[in-house]
């Protein structure tokens, strides 16, 4: 039996590179609720950066398309964060996941895979080339002790 989210929230929009900056925002605000310390906090901004950067450059490199962010809050304080895209989809998610390794041209390091593996616990990608790839992220933020005062 599958565990039930406490809080999700999913979240639609283009693929235009100035929505980078607000899918960072809304995850970070959405995250709030579970009190992260301000390193808990950029890591998971660090990591949905990338994963919406990787759609908005290898996804629809010719096209704007859509972007499909989730983000759950599991009991514990575990989060799950999904990035899912319907794009060109990734030949060799292996290859892919290798650091420095890009399809995206000179200007591209090929450590966005490498970054969010390093900043999330968990990092699962699937992708189906011409059908789209989906991301899903997890990390356990520390249980902060409340003042009682």
């Amino acid at each position: 039996m599958k565990t039930k989210a406490s809080n999700e929230v999913t979240l639609e929009f283009p693929s235009h590179s100035s929505n980078e900056a607000f899918a960072r925002s809304a995850a970070a605000c959405f995250v709030s609720q579970m009190d992260p310390t301000l390193n808990e906090l950029e890591d998971i901004k660090t990591s949905v950066s990338e994963a919406v950067t990787n759609v908005i450059v290898h996804a629809y490199p010719d096209s704007i398309g859509k972007i499909v962010m989730k983000l759950r809050v599991y009991p514990g304080n575990m989060l799950e964060l999904t990035v899912k895209d319907q794009g060109r989809g990734i030949a060799d998610v292996d290859q892919a996941r290798v650091p420095m390794f890009t399809t995206g041209g000179e200007e591209r390091s090929g450590m966005g895979f490498t970054i969010m593996e390093s900043f999330m616990d968990q990092l699962s990608v699937r992708s189906v080339p011409g059908r789209g790839t989906t991301v899903t992220m997890k990390k356990k933020l520390m249980p902060r002790i409340k003042s009682t005062k």
